[in-house]
């Protein structure tokens, strides 16, 4: 099992909640710039999951389907099931967010001045 997926089934709940913007905020100060973060994330998580179920599909591959292999492919199916019912990235990133666990650094140039 992956490491991603050892995380997602630790302590996060595929039930969107609602989460208080204030304690959002209260992490870097701003609340876009939190919400920057949690986005980039998100992506990177949910980049590395597809690649892992490609990955995992990949064995699965045949280059001549005939339809007797896609009545047998039940092992594939569970698998797609089994990524399908894992809680979507944004869940995720949010959750790491709230408990610290992103590393984040804001840059000491501002672009603006």
């Amino acid at each position: 099992m992956s490491r991603l997926r050892r995380q997602v089934n630790a302590n996060t709940t595929n039930v969107v909640e609602t989460k208080n913007l204030t304690d959002i905020k209260a992490k870097t100060g701003n609340l876009y710039e939190s919400i920057a973060i949690i986005a980039k994330r998100a992506n990177q998580i949910n980049i590395s999951l597809k690649e892992e179920l490609h990955n995992k599909l990949e064995e699965f591959a045949s280059h001549t389907d005939s339809l007797e292999e896609i009545h047998e492919n039940k092992e594939q199916i569970e698998i797609s099931k089994a990524y399908e019912r894992m809680p979507n990235p944004a869940l995720l990133a949010t959750q790491e967010f709230m408990d610290e666990k992103i590393y984040y650094r804001k840059n000491d140039d501002d672009l603006f001045k």
